[in-house]
């Protein structure tokens, strides 16, 4: 038998780590007994006990103060301040000490918090004589209904508050309502997560139903903190657009630079300040270089959807393909070039307008056996 040699805070960072049915016995520089794992079926199967089914308020403290004495011990190993050691400090760490060959990730060891390892259950939901604690016990979904009835309570409160508005003159004036731009709604499963308890789509509805309802009143900022409760915040997604910064000509003109492509075309422009909405392409006027109507209102369309119309002229110089996926190239070009005259929020804007967007769609191949990229040859009996 090898011997191992073990430290104390190593073996709080095994139980920690979540590697459950090890012995924890192991000698320091001496002979290790046999680590042996039984699961839970083989335990029934020779009649042994279960394992804990129901996580405690007590047993889960007890996971939380072995974690973070198994936390301080892994950092010391690691030579980093315990203090400002990180989740991700923590999974390089476990990387590193306890290297895995196994593909399921599942598999590998891991050590993460205990209230993201054990599943939340409730608390005791009836007393001693067996009465259950809440009035909604026996609706069989307490936590939804009672966040249903506080709901509208707060709706209630929403409403009286906008009558005492409009009975005090006041109706038209510091309105509240609250601005959820950039946010979503929690989704079933973390609503789920947060009641303890199974919702089907049309509850879920319903809830949905109940806060759209709230936020469209008039003053509903006056329950803004606890509407922002059931929301999630979104990540920007104009902020990963990379806006170049403006130029200036010796004129001191400010200028700005884009390139965009559409299946084999490519275009790249200069866009100035203070023009008079004069666009060349190749050297010659838009509207004469393109002469289907389409292409013309797709090349002008980052323009109107900013109402810039004659403040900015542009030069393109635009290679391959025809006219169409030139038309295209040049509006993502302008598009990009664009942004460094606009806002903020004017770039999320145009993104969800899809105008940062480049186009993936190109000309599907001719197959083989075929007599285009879907037709197929006419077939003959004879």
């Amino acid at each position: 038998m090898a011997s191992l040699c073990r430290s104390p805070g190593l073996g709080v960072v095994l139980r920690a780590a979540g590697v459950s049915g090890w012995s924890p016995a192991v000698r320091v520089c001496g002979k290790a007994p046999p680590l042996i794992h039984t699961s839970a079926a083989v335990q029934r199967k020779h009649g042994e006990a279960p394992g804990r089914e129901k996580y405690t308020d007590a047993f889960i403290k007890k996971q939380i103060e072995e974690f973070n004495i198994g936390k301080r011990h892994l950092a010391n190993m690691m030579g980093e301040d315990p203090e400002t050691f990180t989740q991700e400090d923590i999974d390089k760490a476990i990387a590193y000490l306890f290297p895995s060959g196994l593909f399921e990730k599942r598999a590998r060891p891991t050590m993460k918090h205990p209230e993201e390892l054990f599943p939340k259950c409730r608390v005791s939901q009836w007393g001693e004589d067996g009465r259950p604690f809440h009035f909604l016990f026996y609706t069989g979904k307490q936590s939804y209904y009672a966040l249903m009835h506080e709901l509208y309570g707060k709706l209630l409160s929403v409403q009286q508050h906008e009558e005492q508005m409009r009975k005090n003159g006041l109706y038209s004036e510091n309105t509240k309502q609250i601005e959820l731009t950039g946010s979503r709604w929690m989704i079933k499963e973390e609503l789920e997560d947060l009641l303890v308890e199974t919702m089907s789509d049309q509850d879920y509805l319903r809830l949905i139903q109940m806060l759209e309802c709230i936020q469209s009143k008039r003053y509903s900022g006056i329950e803004g903190d606890y509407l922002l409760k059931f929301c999630k915040k979104l990540e920007v997604q104009s902020k990963k657009q990379v806006v170049n910064p403006l130029q200036y000509d010796e004129n001191g003109v400010a200028f700005s630079t884009g390139e965009g492509r559409r299946k084999t075309s490519s275009a790249s422009v200069v866009l100035r300040d203070c023009g008079k909405g004069l666009i060349t392409v190749n050297g010659i006027d838009y509207l004469e270089y393109f002469s289907v109507l389409q292409d013309k209102e797709q090349l002008m369309f980052p323009f109107h959807f900013l109402d810039r119309f004659e403040m900015h002229d542009m030069e393109c110089t635009v290679i391959g393909g025809g006219r169409s996926s030139q038309a295209g190239a040049i509006r993502l070009a302008s598009s990009r070039a664009l942004l460094s005259f606009v806002s903020e929020n004017q770039i999320e804007e145009m993104r969800q307008a899809g105008l940062l967007t480049i186009d993936p769609r190109i000309k599907e191949r001719k197959k083989p056996g075929q007599e285009g990229a879907r037709r197929k040859f006419t077939w003959n009996k004879r």
